[in-house]
């Protein structure tokens, strides 16, 4: 519990900064959104273009540990989408919601956690994991949102309006640049490269600290996400649902079935929020919902690990 709580504590601590900057009046109320289009526009591409350069084929080499997580992650997010369609919510927010319960936190959390309990071994699975969540998964969300944005135009209207707002999107413009150089064997300049990690590594604690920023503002009216669907969801059930798959229907080596359902058991990464202030689709929901599942994933995923061992 306590090395949990080590890796656990720089978040909680990037994100009572930005709650104690807004609160003191350090940044100002446009703080949240235009620190948050810095990750969206600057650090989170540059982030997953230097993620996906450095893939190999090997790296993607067990299909079978992608179909698992992948499978877990999908049956979540349609599952969501279906309760949610249900409650007559409008479709953003059903996509928003979806994403929220099948976001992990695989890159601030669970890549050091892996490697805590299973050693330079865990961290193939969990770079995998990384991607499939921040690359494809939030690419899904954007394509998505951006037909229900568009849908009014018709068919052709519609393809024509969101491919051009894909194409100029660099979260979805980075990745596929990313490939293409890991594809050519083309090695950047070392300048070029430090410039990348530079904008990269600050992404994830930008975003925290936007979270926290929008925390400490005033609550703000109209639809809120139902945050316990989305943490009892993101904590139990997509583990649960990945465990089923990794240990009895296709079954993974130890290693790789124990990451999956690690890795599944994450809290809500700031994916989801980065969207739906982007988007301004329940916000507030999102923030409290990432803020409640990291609080409470200390005790479910030290439950998670003790199982594993005792398997």
């Amino acid at each position: 519990m306590i090395a949990i709580f080590n890796i656990v504590f720089p978040i909680f601590s990037l994100i009572f900064l930005g709650w104690f900057c807004r609160r003191r009046k350090i940044l100002s109320n446009s703080a949240a959104s235009e620190l948050n289009r810095f990750v969206i526009y600057l650090g989170l591409p540059a982030l997953l273009f230097d993620s996906m350069s450095r893939l190999s084929a090997s790296d993607f080499a067990n299909l079978r540990f992608i179909a698992v997580f992948a499978a877990g992650v999908v049956i979540v997010f349609l599952l969501t989408a279906w309760i949610r369609i249900r409650q007559k919510a409008a479709a953003p927010d059903v996509i928003i919601d979806s994403l929220g319960t099948s976001y992990a936190n695989v890159g601030f959390i669970g890549i050091p956690l892996c490697y805590l309990a299973f050693g330079a071994d865990g961290l193939p699975p969990s770079v995998i994991a990384m991607v499939m969540t921040a690359c494809l998964l939030f690419a899904v969300a954007i394509v998505l949102l951006e037909t229900c944005l568009h849908a009014q135009a018709g068919v052709l209207g519609t393809v024509r309006k969101v491919g051009r707002s894909l194409l100029r999107n660099p979260i979805m413009i980075a990745p596929l640049a990313g490939i293409a150089v890991a594809l050519s064997g083309l090695a950047l300049p070392s300048g070029v490269q430090q410039l990348f990690k530079i904008l990269g590594g600050a992404a994830s604690p930008c975003a925290l600290v936007s979270l926290g920023l929008f925390l400490a503002q005033p609550p703000r009216e109209g639809a809120s996400a139902p945050v316990g669907l989305l943490v009892a969801f993101k904590l139990l059930l997509q583990p649960a649902i990945t465990a089923i798959l990794a240990y009895w229907v296709l079954p993974l080596p130890r290693l790789w079935a124990d990451s999956a359902v690690l890795l599944s058991a994450m809290p809500i990464g700031t994916g989801p929020f980065m969207l739906a202030e982007l988007y301004q689709r329940e916000v507030a929901g999102m923030s409290r919902a990432i803020l409640i599942s990291t609080t409470l994933s200390l005790p479910t995923i030290a439950l998670i690990l003790a199982w594993i061992a005792h398997r």
